[in-house]
């Protein structure tokens, strides 16, 4: 019998960052629904199902005719990244934003 102990690689945490992603069709780039677990200081914190939440800045969900979100509020992000550096999730309420308002354009067009 063998008593060696194993050590996890990086293609092993990658298997499994893979596996708890399965069954939700997240992918970089493309817009997503959270729900704002936060407010912090100048940022508001939005948990999309990822291993850990992201932070977006305040300024990003203000401006006119629009009111800062409250914990618990279900908000449209954009994912950018799956994990920055600091292993943080990447979102972005403003281009969020642009993507919607760039498929109201297509659709109009396509009218």
């Amino acid at each position: 019998m063998s008593t060696e102990t194993l050590s996890p690689t990086t293609d092993d945490f990658a298997a499994m960052l893979e596996a708890s992603l399965a069954g939700r069709d997240l992918a970089e780039g493309q817009v997503i629904k959270g729900i704002v677990t936060a407010i912090e200081n100048d940022a508001v914190v939005v948990d999309v199902g990822l291993k850990t939440e992201g932070r977006i800045p305040v300024r990003e969900f203000t401006g006119p005719g629009s009111k800062a979100p409250v914990v618990g509020d279900e908000v449209e992000v954009f994912l950018e990244r799956i994990e920055n550096a600091l292993g943080e999730a990447m979102l972005s309420r403003d281009k969020a934003r642009r993507e919607e308002s760039w498929d109201r354009l297509e659709q109009s067009f396509e009218k």
